[in-house]
């Protein structure tokens, strides 16, 4: 388990420099095509702007794009009591406890750190989880929390979101702008290549981030718990009662515990979650180990 944990946080950092590779290369390419040099520093510049905004603010947008609202105890005890015993447990600060009235059963973290985490389920989610199997949900988004995947995960969207931007521009500068003379033809061949793959390897590359931390979250959340057959049997019935959400977007996706988005070739494609089979069969195989 442990080794599991090193080698995704080696991962993530060998992933996030993709990112950084990506993001060069376009603002290396829009230095060659004005000939100054200075703008691929001003390119990283600006997207470690975008960034840090993102990372003040996303968590305020996730929770608008997916509806959810923020509840008090009185609202709903037995989710809130749940999240404050797990809380208690990890020596975590207890987050935000969010709603989100959607019959798909469902749930999400999101947040910077521990100190600004938000946890949110769906009532859908509620209505078919026992306490054991809600608790051994709300344990895996607090799992998130713990590892820090939710700042990982903002700070992937928040680049991919650039990354897209860029290549919008230096498109549109590549073939609707002033600057031609001097340009080498080759070089509109690789400004193509980079602009259409740029956001295509890049929003790979934030699934497979997620994939990763889908499966670490499982493990942390039966460690806490030390019951990964109520995260097993959740997994089972989403298997049964999943459905898409009401309030759907691909780039809220990747935060919640199942895959939000209606079943189609390129949902599945690139999911940002791994199969439901390959966690509950993973769970199985090392119950003894949690």
């Amino acid at each position: 388990m442990y080794k599991a944990v090193a080698a995704n946080k080696r991962n993530t950092f060998l992933i996030m420099a993709v990112f950084v590779g990506l993001i060069t290369a376009i603002g290396y390419l829009v230095s060659l095509w004005y000939g100054q040099t200075s703008i691929t520093l001003w390119v990283l510049a600006g997207a470690a702007i975008y960034a840090l905004i993102q990372y003040f603010l996303a968590a305020k947008l996730a929770t608008a794009m997916t509806g959810a609202k923020e509840i008090q105890k009185a609202d709903n005890p037995r989710l809130f009591r749940i999240v404050e015993n797990l809380s208690i447990t990890l020596g975590l600060p207890v987050p935000k406890v969010y709603l989100i009235n959607d019959p798909a059963p469902n749930a999400f973290a999101t947040g910077r750190d521990p100190q600004h985490a938000i946890v949110a389920a769906t009532t859908g989610l509620l209505e078919i989880m026992d306490d054991n199997e809600l608790e051994a949900v709300m344990a895996h988004e607090m799992g998130h929390v713990q590892n820090y995947d939710i700042r990982v995960s903002m700070i992937a969207f928040g680049l991919v979101s650039a990354i897209g931007l860029l290549a919008d521009i230096v498109m549109h500068m590549l073939f609707w702008g002033d600057r031609r003379d001097g340009v080498h033809p080759i070089m509109y061949i690789i400004g193509l290549i980079i602009v259409i793959l740029a956001p295509i390897v890049a929003l790979i590359v934030q699934m497979a981030i997620s994939r990763q931390r889908e499966y670490l979250a499982d493990a942390s959340g039966a460690l806490t718990t030390r019951d990964s057959e109520s995260l097993a049997k959740a997994l089972e019935k989403l298997q049964s009662y999943g459905r898409p959400m009401r309030h759907q977007n691909s780039a809220t996706a990747h935060l919640f515990f199942s895959n939000p988005l209606r079943k189609g070739f390129f949902s599945r494609l690139f999911s940002s979650h791994p199969p439901l089979e390959d966690r509950i069969a993973r769970l199985r195989q090392n119950a003894e180990k949690f």
